[in-house]
């Protein structure tokens, strides 16, 4: 369907262009989600994390993470109250780009009280095998002990698990045997059913050729045989692979108490929206960014009206895919950015100096598909930090 067009707002300000030109942008009229989830919803979704970095500490960004606890369960409280659930932990949370084990642990501990004083809000977090440095995996069986400590540590917090990709298996396992022992070892441990994140190389390139080959058709034939075979144990597959089509062949060949969770963030609403064979639920780092249009828009998938789930999802596609661009693994700065603009956090700066890694044509052009798709919640905020962004990159407004 097309887009709507929404009209025109008195506020403007200069933009670069890709022709290195400057231009007078006048932002669209915003739209207003609801703060809180209104009515229920008929998917599961998540909303992959992000964490918010402490400006003030006294550390080497590159070196160590600094973490503002306090914003960062707040967003969190933002994302439950919108009737999300919290995939903590993951990529999103600048795992293995920035944030170690030890916070990862800390961030998952946090969360899970914060979820129990939410009144059980949902919260899944990542497990895997991050604190075992690829170089020291020298079996699979370090793999495995590597799972089952993280597995143990989450399950004490009181939390659910999604089984994360692990790079040292990605280094070790030589064919689908090898994938087969790990994850039917470690699943026949976990107290209640996990979700499986397939994570594909264009998040994380250390993670080429999982499931023990390159080619994809045959690694899924392997990821669908062991999740069949465990599926008392797993609730859902999260597929990370940006290709719609693989996600539905994937679907239709999960055993039917499996869920399917999207990861595609390119192709997420039709995804959600589903065909006469199925459905994808959601657990999505785009999310994270467009989580009050997110719930309103599954509010109204819920209430049968597809119109309405189109006309507000749709148009954070070309955002999402925007944020997502290649190289797909710095996605994180353009949800942090979001989370900026519209006052989720007071400053633009990330665990690891990840802030840099992102161009400002990259952020103006953010700025510009966020407006059009009305996802600024403060224009005027917005457009006042856009223009100091701005200038710090040598562009007056």
């Amino acid at each position: 369907m097309n887009k709507p067009v929404l009209p025109m707002s008195s506020l403007s300000l200069k933009l670069p262009t890709a022709d290195r030109k400057i231009e007078d942008y006048r932002l669209a009229a915003s739209r207003t989600f609801p703060a809180k989830l209104e009515g229920t919803l008929n998917r599961v979704a998540f909303s992959a994390a992000h964490v918010v970095a402490d400006p003030l500490a006294d550390n080497d960004p590159w070196l160590t993470s600094a973490i503002d606890w306090d914003r960062t369960i707040a967003f969190r409280e933002h994302v439950w109250d919108l009737g999300l659930g919290v995939a903590e932990a993951m990529d999103t949370a600048q795992r293995g780009m920035g944030l170690d084990w030890p916070t990862s642990l800390e961030l998952i501990q946090r969360s899970v009280n914060a979820a129990r004083a939410k009144g059980n809000a949902l919260v899944f977090s990542g497990a895997g095998t991050d604190h075992l440095a690829v170089e020291d995996a020298k079996s699979i069986d370090d793999v495995i002990r590597a799972y089952e400590e993280q597995i143990a540590a989450v399950e004490k917090a009181g939390g659910r698990i999604i089984l994360m990709a692990s790079r040292a298996l990605a280094k070790l396992g030589r064919s689908a045997d090898d994938y087969a022992k790990v994850y039917s070892r470690v699943l026949s441990q976990v107290r209640e059913p996990v979700i499986i994140h397939w994570l594909g190389d264009m998040f994380d390139p250390a993670l080429a050729g999982y499931w023990g080959t390159a080619d994809l058709d045959k690694a899924m034939d392997t990821a669908v045989a062991i999740i069949n075979a465990n599926a008392a144990n797993v609730d859902g597959v999260k597929v990370s692979l940006l290709d719609k089509q693989r996600e539905i062949d994937m679907r239709r060949r999960l055993d039917p108490k499996v869920k399917m969770y999207t990861g595609d963030d390119f192709n997420y609403a039709e995804l959600i929206a589903g065909d006469e064979q199925g459905f994808s639920h959601a657990l999505l780092g785009i999310f994270d960014a467009i989580a009050p249009a997110a719930s309103y828009a599954l509010s109204r998938l819920a209430a049968g009206d597809q119109a309405g789930f189109h006309d507000v999802l749709g148009p954070t596609v070309p955002l999402s895919r925007h944020i997502f661009k290649a190289p797909t693994r710095f996605y994180k700065t353009g949800i942090v950015f979001m989370a900026y603009l519209n006052g989720h956090q007071d400053h633009f700066t990330m665990v690891g100096g990840q802030e840099s890694t992102r161009s400002t044509l990259h952020l103006a052009e953010l700025f510009r598909l966020a407006d059009k798709a009305g996802l600024l919640s403060n224009p005027e905020l917005a457009t006042r930090r856009m223009k100091t962004v701005l200038a710090m990159r040598g562009i007056e407004p």
